[in-house]
């Protein structure tokens, strides 16, 4: 597939992606959408201001004006798109891959993702392809600086009533440039926070909270501090993951059944959307909440646009991303962490016993195997389970048995966008069984990957 993905763009520097090809994406991303003004925001990496600079200068040889934002979080972008009179924008980021990486997350107007669906293909096509010809008007370029209104935007969605404390660990990536001035305006998030030097070669750890060795040093720091809450950011902050005041993670799929109580408060009677993936208890928080559970694709580019069609106010996905009605419908880790603080300021009960009650349920977290023949794998299990309630949203699912009774599990088994494997989630009313059908799926599928 190269450096043109499924959500976004993204390889090594320079032996992937180098400033030529950089301009041409530039060029070509303009000329795709028929824009005439863009916006561009960077990360903190060594090569992303090249990688930026590029960008731009293609942009403008295809006739697009360019705002550039500099540093910018990927939510920090979303917002300055979004509230841009412009024809969409991207970010120069690679998210929470390691160092040597970088690439584009490519929006269109209003925010909309574009993915290799709408978009991403045709732009590699016109990157790859013959030079464009020269424009009558090279675009103009504008510098703007909109952290403080970004900042205002997002302090918006505190309604803390009561002093909390939170340790939080930027990971050296972009949270640790936008959380200052978010924490000015919302003076009740009493938080202690660590690794918020930007540093694209990652020092202290892999930007990537998924990883629970990633979430050591905020486990620590919870500890230290005192605090009733952690979060940990990755390299471009539009995700997060959160511990307990025990140091205890809390699953995202937990996270996004807590904070869509919050939301049902606000908007009754609302759907939200979730990804497949996630524990059978979002379902029923959602409905316990008066709300319409809506289960959707992996990805951020299907959440989204089952939230615009639904008019969702939220959705999560057990990826750590969470998406927000009123931020353009886009995911932002700090919003998630405000609406986290919001929760637990209007309540005594200590983090960990609020979430108790959701971890009713027992999986296996995912799980992944790496096939050659991923269609054939997934046709075997389809015939193998046949027996049991299936869909084929998202590779293939199957219940069986009805919750509350011991014997009552389920599994999704889907194919990676990117690369030749599958991955598996499965839950189970108990240990036991869970256990017992991840060794007969495992013996199917093979070895897992380390």
């Amino acid at each position: 597939m190269g450096i043109f993905k499924a959500y976004d763009i993204r390889g090594v520097v320079p032996t992937e992606l180098d400033p030529e090809l950089a301009r041409r994406i530039g060029d070509a991303f303009a000329r795709f959408l028929a824009a005439k003004r863009l916006v561009v925001g960077r990360d903190m990496r060594t090569h992303s201001p090249a990688i930026a600079a590029a960008v731009i200068e293609g942009m403008r040889d295809a006739g697009a004006d360019v705002v550039d934002i500099g540093l910018a979080s990927t939510p920090m972008a979303y917002f300055a798109i979004g509230s841009t009179d412009c024809d969409g924008g991207l970010n120069v980021t690679a998210s929470h891959n390691t160092g040597e990486y970088n690439g584009m997350k490519l929006s269109g107007r209003g925010a909309t993702p574009i993915s290799a669906a709408n978009g991403i293909r045709d732009v590699e096509r016109l990157a790859t392809g013959p030079a464009s010809a020269p424009v009558a008007r090279r675009g103009s370029l504008e510098q703007r600086d909109l952290l403080a209104a970004y900042a205002v935007h997002v302090s918006n969605f505190a309604r803390l009533e009561r002093d909390v404390k939170i340790a939080v660990d930027c990971a050296n990536g972009m949270e640790g440039h936008t959380l200052g001035p978010i924490l000015e305006r919302v003076p009740r998030a009493r938080a202690t926070a660590i690794f918020t030097e930007l540093d694209g070669t990652f020092p202290n750890h892999e930007a990537n909270p998924l990883k629970e060795e990633n979430l050591d040093p905020v486990r620590a720091l919870v500890r230290k501090s005192g605090s009733e809450i952690g979060v940990g950011f990755d390299g471009d902050a539009d995700r997060c993951c959160f511990v307990d005041e025990t140091g205890r993670t809390v699953g995202n799929d937990l996270m996004t059944a807590l904070l869509a109580r919050e939301y049902l408060k606000k908007y009754p009677g609302a759907p939200v959307v979730y990804d497949l993936r996630s524990s059978w208890v979002v379902k029923e928080e959602i409905r316990r909440a008066g709300g319409v559970p809506v289960r959707d694709r992996v990805g951020h580019s299907f959440i989204k646009a089952t939230m615009r069609s639904r008019g969702a106010p939220f959705g999560g996905e057990l990826s750590g991303h969470f998406y927000f009605g009123e931020n353009f419908v886009c995911d932002s880790g700090i919003i998630a962490m405000i609406s986290a603080l919001n929760l637990l300021s209007r309540s005594t009960t200590p983090f960990s016993t609020l979430v108790q009650d959701l971890r009713r349920y027992h999986s296996t977290g995912e799980i992944n195997f790496h096939v050659e023949d991923k269609a054939a794998a997934i046709a075997e299990l389809k015939r193998r389970y046949a027996d049991g309630r299936q869909d084929e949203l998202d590779g293939i699912t199957t219940e069986y048995g009805d919750l509350g009774d011991r014997a009552w599990w389920w599994f999704n088994v889907r194919p990676s966008n990117t690369e030749p494997l599958l991955r598996l989630n499965l839950e189970a009313a108990t240990v036991e069984e869970r256990d017992r059908r991840r060794a007969e799926i495992v013996g199917l599928l093979g070895d897992p990957e380390a």
